[in-house]
């Protein structure tokens, strides 16, 4: 059955998330705090896993010694590529934990420690001594050896290419040709990627920290050589993910096999944050060289973004950096390409706006630099740029009103004052100036999710999906929706998400969940009425599952949005403050005002710390990230976030969900970035190309 628009009662109104008190009470239990030693058949207590981790880049391991380990007290066992559990299939490498010797980076789980206490397992873990054999490594993107991916993230081709480029650039009256860099970056989450492992019977219950539960039983069941059906996944709190947690990494496995060989009691494990920056993914750094051909008037003729990054020789991803350019601006020469470098590190994985966030920052600081060259304001020349259709598809946009974020967010942030000139305005000993960018972001939807709807009687109704609230207020959007679906209350509807017991569902990311999902919970409360009524009889049941909705064969889906920023350069000492940032955005209808503004909120302080502060470095030598933990790996603090604004279009794209909704979680980081470095640049005159824009890139 096909979804029919919802006509709002519930949706659009501000309401406190319904898991709060859960939350600020400490009632809400996550990963490692279930208590899974009443659901263990035997009833014994949990065991607890530490890793033990290699420290070579390329090798492997010659023999682990863990007699000094089995002699501390508490110590269970000490598992090892000679004694662990054997996989049903080793072709995802990542997850091939302790499968063989081989080792693909420094950092890569080798041994497993099993203890009584945390304490004696960390202790023990120490005690371990691993052998190993060196082998040459490559382990630094500049100068490697690159090859063409056949396609991106999320199956995008690598390379587009449409007139000719090189021809218009030549031709071109203003050109724009420079690098642009974002270094390695790393999600941190506050709770750190963590599970509860329990075995019963060839049975696998898990509770885990995870974006999918679905995805996570879908992924493992095949390597552990059991149907999916036998594998139960929990995920009722997580505490947060940005894409890290969208899919199954190397500690999930480990704690996974450490529970088999314990045969039916439960094993708990945290991977600590020196460990998340090698076993959880991460941002890869990104180059961009972009090439901009204009006219005098800075309509763009011809654009050239092509992208280099790094993967892992383990498993490949690879950053769809370029990926941005092909529908954001105007131009009937256009070529994008990414090349990409295998090498002996940690496998990259998704973090928030995955291709977007480093590829909008280098198109719009570049875009910038073509209003600089062009003589026109840097508003005026993305309007200027404004296509009519889909540069890449020529299909009409279901909905793109960037041109009025951008002239609104003009309105509220008084960009009408701004000088003209770079540093023209010296407040003391600061360097005072403003800029803006653009940014988007796709309305992904995923087709498959299904909706149980059972009635309980008296008016009331029990809602389940398979969904995951990642902290992003999933749970009380998706009442409010099912309650508008429904045509009752929120206070009538009993809401059941995060497990595989409940009804398939996607993975919280690419900003589709609540879309999705909630596309059909939609169908499900529809296809509930036609089969039982306006007062169906306690304990009918409908269960649907939403196939498609959107026409994006014929329509291209995107949200857009205008960032502003106001930035403050210290003219001796090059410290840089963000006094103020306002975002301005076209998102279809806001479920619920209160969520969506969190959720802007945080992509803005994102993208701020991505401008600032965050960057991962690695050891050219070793290949590892050495900055290992949240004091030398900085991210925004409350000292670093002045004044923060968004506001959002009043709008509904019926064209995109049933609900007139797109996406929100990712859009806010976009474009951020070269907001804050474009405000640098108006107020200091020197324009910084690679990120972060730390203080000693102004002297």
């Amino acid at each position: 059955m096909t979804a029919q628009p919802v006509r709002a009662v519930a949706m659009g109104t501000a309401m406190e998330r319904v898991d709060a008190r859960e939350k600020v009470t400490g009632r809400a239990a996550y990963a490692v705090e279930h208590d899974a030693e009443a659901t263990a058949a035997s009833g014994r207590s949990p065991l607890h896993c530490w890793l033990v981790t290699s420290t070579t880049a390329k090798g492997r391991v010659l023999r682990v010694d863990a007699s000094q380990a089995l002699e501390h007290p508490g110590v269970v066992a000490v598992l090892d590529h000679t004694t662990a559990p054997r996989l049903a299939t080793t072709d995802n490498r990542e997850l091939a934990v302790l499968q063989d010797d081989r080792i693909g980076f420094r950092g890569q789980i080798v041994a497993l420690v099993l203890a009584e206490t945390p304490e004696a397992a960390r202790e023990a873990a120490r005690l371990v001594q691993v052998h190993q054999e060196d082998e040459p490594a490559s382990v630094v993107l500049e100068g490697a050896e690159t090859y063409r991916p056949e396609t991106v993230n999320a199956g995008f081709p690598s390379d587009t290419d449409e007139g000719d480029v090189e021809a218009a650039l030549a031709a071109a009256r203003v050109r724009v040709e420079q690098t642009y860099t974002t270094p390695h970056e790393h999600n941190n989450a506050m709770e750190p990627h963590a599970a509860t492992a329990l075995w019963h019977e060839d049975t696998l219950t898990m509770w885990d920290s995870t974006q999918g539960v679905h995805s996570v039983a879908s992924t493992l069941a095949p390597m552990l050589g059991i149907d999916a059906d036998r594998v139960r996944v929990q995920a009722p709190y997580v505490g947060g993910g940005f894409g890290s947690k969208g899919l199954p990494h190397g500690p999930e496995m480990a704690v996974v096999l450490a529970a088999r060989w314990a045969e039916g009691r439960p094993v708990k494990l945290a991977v600590t944050r020196q460990q998340m920056f090698a076993l959880t993914g991460y941002r890869t750094q990104t180059v961009s060289r972009i090439r901009l051909g204009a006219e005098p008037d800075g309509r763009i003729v011809a654009l050239d973004h092509a992208v280099e990054v790094q993967s892992s020789a383990v498993k490949e991803f690879v950053e769809q950096a370029a990926v941005p350019a092909r529908m954001m601006y105007a131009g009937r020469h256009r070529r994008t390409s990414h090349r990409v470098a295998a090498l002996d590190v940690a496998v990259p994985s998704w973090m928030r706006a995955p291709g977007e966030m480093p590829g909008m920052y280098a198109l719009e600081v570049a875009m910038d630099e073509l209003a600089v060259a062009a003589g026109v304001d840097p508003l005026e020349v993305r309007e200027r740029n404004e296509p009519e259709v889909d540069p890449e598809t020529g299909n009409p946009f279901s909905n793109r009103r960037l041109v009025e974020c951008l002239h609104r967010g003009a309105e509220l942030f008084g960009w009408a004052d701004r000088p003209a000139e770079a540093r023209a305005t010296l407040d003391g000993d600061w360097w005072v100036g403003t800029g803006v960018a653009s940014s988007t972001y796709p309305a992904h939807f995923f087709p498959g999710n299904a909706a149980r709807i059972a009635a309980l009687g008296g008016g009331r109704y029990a809602v389940s999906i398979g969904a995951v609230d990642i902290g992003t207020g999933a749970r009380t959007a998706l009442l409010q929706i099912a309650a508008d679906a429904l045509g009752v209350g929120v206070a009538d509807v009993d809401l059941a998400i995060g497990d595989t017991d409940l009804p398939f569902a996607t993975v919280a990311g690419g900003s589709s969940g609540t879309g999705s999902w909630g596309t059909a919970i939609t169908q499900a409360a529809q296809q509930f009425r036609a089969d039982h009524g306006e007062d169906p009889d306690p304990g009918v049941e409908t269960t649907a599952t939403a196939e498609s909705y959107p026409d994006a064969k014929h329509l291209a889906m995107h949200s857009f949005g205008a960032v502003f920023a106001e930035a403050r350069v210290h003219r001796w000492t090059g410290e840089v403050r963000i006094p103020r940032m306002l975002g301005v955005y076209s998102v279809g209808r806001v479920i619920n005002p209160t969520t969506a503004r969190s959720q802007f909120l945080g992509g803005l302080v994102m993208g701020l710390s991505a401008a600032l502060f965050e960057e991962s470095v690695r050891d050219p030598r070793f290949g590892h990230v050495v900055t290992q933990d949240l004091a030398t790996y900085h991210v925004a603090a409350h000292a670093d976030i002045g004044d923060l604004q968004v506001e959002w279009l009043d709008d509904v794209d019926e064209q995109a969900t049933p609900m007139g909704s797109r996406g929100i979680g990712e859009i806010g980081i976009v474009g951020t970035s070269a907001a804050v470095v474009n405000a640098t640049y108006h107020a200091t005159g020197i324009r910084v190309r690679d990120l972060p824009a730390t203080a000693d890139k102004f002297l």
